[in-house]
């Protein structure tokens, strides 16, 4: 890069709304030669057009689901079909929004579009979210239906059981409301969304990927909800599930490492540019040409892992914001989402209150 065309960089950095007359004012060009160098920033990505706006600092748009999570653990070991002794903790959840929480955590633009009651669980669910700088601008609020729900029945070790999940309103996130919301997505790089959405829905958004040159992530949240994803599969340049989920979507168990790799496979000729799949304790594999590379869970004081949920959710925010930083290094986004999952293992909240910006780094 010129130095001239350096020092125009480092001024835009500065003010993103600064004039082309007070940047030649400020540098000694003419318009004419400013015109030229913000141009060329434009065709390398360097600056994205209009009101200078730069890569680093797009939102990155988080569509799906809002609930109040309930995670009753047992004190002791379960009986079925009995009354169990437990604890209670209410936490704010749902797969998108908990991404969302985790994002901005860390420091990065995020806008999230959901669907909410207009009750006090939705209302006090979004505003924290603005609380922590998420911009919330065009999420519906419905006056005739609350806000979705998560109960979830954790064992003495704080393993998953059962989970029971009221997320209906989230079907009001259809093809429509998405067009209408086509505003507060217009500046995006990376989308995200997870399967509470309407199968209409993922395909919209699968085609305004491809039309924008926007990378859509895909979050699951259960192996029912696999069937959401249609046949084609082009669009979603990362698709994020574990294995259950993954053998739902296959339609058949995957037991070995072969079977992972010809899961792969089929889901590639199908259009998915890049799979990751987390594995529990055993950590993730993700893919690596024909082939799903393993990488394990970073390693845990015994005593410190606490309970599963939002572990998950967790990693699917590092994933996304790895890519965010560097889209080629799908390693290297993996070894951050594992680190945030393990984070959230050890403690009681949905989202861990340790996630901040120096764990980018």
């Amino acid at each position: 890069m010129s130095h001239s065309k350096g020092q125009l960089l480092a001024l835009v950095e500065a003010n993103p709304f600064i004039t082309q007359q007070a940047l030649g004012e400020a540098l000694g060009l003419s318009r004419s030669a400013v015109a030229g160098h913000l141009a060329q920033l434009v065709r390398e990505g360097r600056i994205l057009g209009r009101a200078y706006v730069l890569p680093s600092r797009q939102p990155i748009v988080c569509i799906g689901g809002t609930n109040l999570d309930r995670k009753l653990r047992a004190q002791e070991s379960l009986r079925m079909g009995s009354s169990n002794p437990a604890q209670q903790v209410e936490t704010a959840g749902g797969v998108g929004r908990n991404i969302a929480e985790s994002l901005a955590r860390l420091g990065l633009p995020v806008h999230f579009l959901t669907a909410i009651g207009r009750d006090a669980a939705g209302q006090s669910l979004l505003g924290q979210l603005q609380s922590l700088g998420v911009d919330c601008a065009g999420c519906l609020q419905a006056a005739d239906a609350p806000t979705g729900s998560y109960t979830a029945v954790l064992d003495a070790q704080g393993d998953l059981v059962l989970a029971m999940a009221d997320m209906a309103l989230t079907d009001r996130l259809d093809p429509d409301f998405i067009r209408r919301c086509a505003p507060q997505r217009a500046a995006a790089r990376w989308v995200v969304a997870d399967l509470n959405l309407p199968a209409a829905t993922l395909d919209l958004l699968r085609q305004e990927a491809m039309e924008r040159d926007q990378s859509l992530v895909v979050v699951a949240v259960s192996a029912p909800k696999m069937r959401r994803l249609g046949a084609s599969l082009e669009g979603i340049e990362l698709l994020v599930l574990n294995r259950a989920e993954l053998a739902a979507l296959m339609g058949h168990a995957l037991e070995d490492a072969a079977s992972l790799d010809t899961a792969w496979q089929a889901l590639r000729a199908r259009g998915l540019r890049r799979l990751v799949m987390s594995d529990g304790a055993q950590g993730l594999r993700f893919s690596a040409g024909d082939t799903m590379q393993a990488l394990p869970a970073p390693r845990m004081a015994r005593g410190r892992r606490l309970e599963v949920t939002g572990a998950g959710d967790a990693l699917s925010a590092g994933l996304v914001a790895g890519l965010h930083r560097n889209a080629e290094d799908l390693p290297a986004a993996c070894r951050l989402g594992l680190s945030l999952a393990a984070l959230t293992l050890q403690t009681d909240a949905t989202v861990s209150p340790d996630l901040t910006p120096a764990l980018l780094g």
